[in-house]
């Protein structure tokens, strides 16, 4: 089998002394060559240690017999652009990343391809990137950040800050927290996106079992890094490519383990756009079939009570994986060269779980208080849910695990704003009462780039009255870190004339998890029969005009011109 890389160096002459003027040697030449795709950058402190683990891959496939060669393409973070537009950017720059990926690859010729990220949109995007290579490839992921003092961790800052707003806490005791919260580099400590998605790329095969979400600072990840840099050197001389890994099965594998950890609503994005690139379908209702009666095992939050480090010393993906063992496709190629079945038992006897159980006995706890076992859930009915009705067409999606029992079902009155700024001031002038639904349109992927709503549901959850009384109804999308009664992803969005951009002030609003149901079901104030609903709609809609479009030029205009609906996974055609 000839490598890429050798059939690139016969059609282009220029490859071999471009390649020695930047220090290559002619044996370099011969070898397998490798990339070495990262998000490093002084971003935040997801990417700003992953020099470390390239350097370490760089290593390893050295050692190996290939010839490693580094890319870069850093990323945002979530949390530093939230609060202004910055968060616009945040879903656009996945599929941008995923852009320079097949860029970066497509140009060159490689036989194959380490690919390291930590964060919300990074893993997201090197998983679409890889897809579309679709070459021997395997992922590192940063790990997670430790916990600040008191197992403080930065999910609970959105709620501090609304404390302190409404006079709760003061300044001073806000800066202790903000200045504490983030002790290290590594991904937020918490289940948000960024702790799913790194669980998700090992879920699917494409890392080495039990290296998800391990503490950025530990040396263990080191040694995962390095081993992988020589594992892809294996997969590129067996020509084991991504397609042959990652199939309906695995996708399936990965939503299981999603329900079974609680994982971040993003992922219902994330995962139907990386099934795209490899020509596999998964939506949303993929999601809410595979959830409904699905065991959730997770104690770590932001639904739970751990930060996510103790993810890792409780076993990580392959002890969730054996807890849920009869729901998962256990014949699936992995990057082991191996089935996800073979790995697990591999595991069993290679000291894994020792060496996690030595972590764990540290803070004189058990397994079972970080992973429930399979027969003694915390709950059985999986953690989201696909809403459907008048008001949801195409649907949206709620993590009902995060929802207070009192709002599983509820009929609410409409309060719409058309933009978050004017609706987080309306809940925390307490301006939103008991009962109301607060909706925030125009915020799909046409309509704003589709950003997280975070400081809203944190203000909403943060408060004892409303967090059990009221819900959070828009096109955006929420952070991985959110909790309480929002619902989001509805679709078809605003901007494009969904029912969303048709709701008025006091229309009611049913909300019926158990049977899926988001439906407007009266108007101002006055419950009416679905047809007379329906009428109200027609004449409203052919009365509606559309916004004028938020972004003229740019990256935005682009994505709010190609983005499909978040049902589908939000990408760009």
């Amino acid at each position: 089998m000839e490598r890429n890389s050798q059939r690139v160096r016969k059609l282009a002459p220029e490859n071999d002394p471009l390649k020695i003027g930047m220090g290559w040697t002619l044996e370099d030449l011969e070898k397998p060559q490798i990339m070495v795709e990262s998000t490093f950058g002084d971003s935040h402190p997801g990417s700003a240690h992953l020099n470390i683990f390239v350097e370490e891959a760089m290593r390893g496939i050295k050692d190996a017999g290939g010839r490693g060669a580094r890319y870069y393409t850093t990323d945002i973070c979530d949390g530093i652009a939230q609060g202004h537009d910055g968060i616009n950017y945040s879903l656009v720059h996945r599929d941008m990343i995923a852009n320079m990926i097949e860029i970066h690859g497509n140009s060159t010729g490689f036989d194959g391809g380490v690919f390291i990220a930590s964060c919300d949109k990074s893993v997201p995007a090197c998983l679409m990137g890889l897809s579309r290579l679709d070459m021997p490839s395997i992922v590192i992921t940063g790990g997670v950040m430790d916990a600040g003092p008191d197992l403080l961790t930065l999910e609970q800052i959105g709620a501090y800050s609304a404390m302190c707003q409404r006079g709760e806490i003061t300044e001073e005791k806000l800066n202790y927290y903000k200045h504490n919260a983030c002790p290290s580099c590594g991904a937020c400590s918490f289940m948000g996106t960024a702790s799913t998605m790194q669980i998700m790329a090992e879920a699917l095969g494409l890392m080495l079992p039990g290296s998800a979400l391990m503490p950025a600072t530990c040396q263990d990840l080191k040694e995962v890094a390095y081993k992988a840099g020589k594992q892809v050197v294996a997969l590129a001389e067996q020509g084991l490519k991504v397609s042959d890994i990652v199939t309906v099965k695995s996708f399936e594998n990965a939503i299981m383990v999603h329900a079974a950890i609680s994982g971040s609503t993003n992922s219902l994005l994330h995962i139907p756009a990386i099934a795209h690139e490899l020509g596999i379908e998964i939506d949303s209702d993929t999601f809410d079939r595979m959830h409904r009666g699905a065991h959730y095992l997770l104690n770590i939050r932001p639904a739970g009570r751990w930060p996510a480090q103790f993810f890792y010393y409780a076993g990580g993906v392959p002890a969730v994986m054996e807890e849920i063992k009869s729901m998962l496709h256990l014949d699936v190629m992995t990057v082991t060269g191996k089935t996800l079945g073979e790995n697990l038992e591999d595991l069993k006897k290679n000291g894994f779980y020792d060496k996690c159980e030595g972590y764990l006995q540290k803070w004189g706890l058990k397994r079972t208080d970080v992973i429930r076992t399979f027969e003694e859930p915390i709950g059985s009915d999986g953690t989201v849910a696909i809403l459907k009705g008048n008001l949801a067409p195409e649907g949206s999606v709620v993590k009902h695990s995060a929802v207070p029992k009192e709002m599983f079902k509820a009929v609410l009155k409409a309060r719409p704003f058309d933009c978050e700024e004017d609706a987080i001031a309306a809940i925390l002038s307490h301006e939103i009462k008991p009962g109301d639904a607060v909706f925030i349109r125009y915020e799909g992927p046409k309509g704003s780039g589709m950003p997280e709503m975070f400081y809203t549901t944190e203000a909403i959850s943060s408060d004892a009255e409303l967090g059990k009384t009221i819900a959070l109804i828009t096109d955006g999308r929420f952070s991985g870190a959110s909790k309480g009664p929002a619902i989001g992803h509805v679709s078809p969005e605003a901007a494009d004339g969904g029912p969303i951009a048709l709701v008025e002030e006091g229309d009611l609003i049913e909300i019926d998890i158990p049977n899926r149901i988001l439906a407007i079901v009266g108007i101002k104030g006055e419950r009416l029969s679905e047809e007379e609903v329906a009428e109200v709609l027609k004449e409203r809609k052919a009365a509606w005009t559309p916004k004028e479009p938020k972004y003229k030029k740019g990256v935005l205009k682009i994505y709010s011109e190609h983005a499909v609906s978040p049902m589908k996974g939000g990408y760009m055609e």
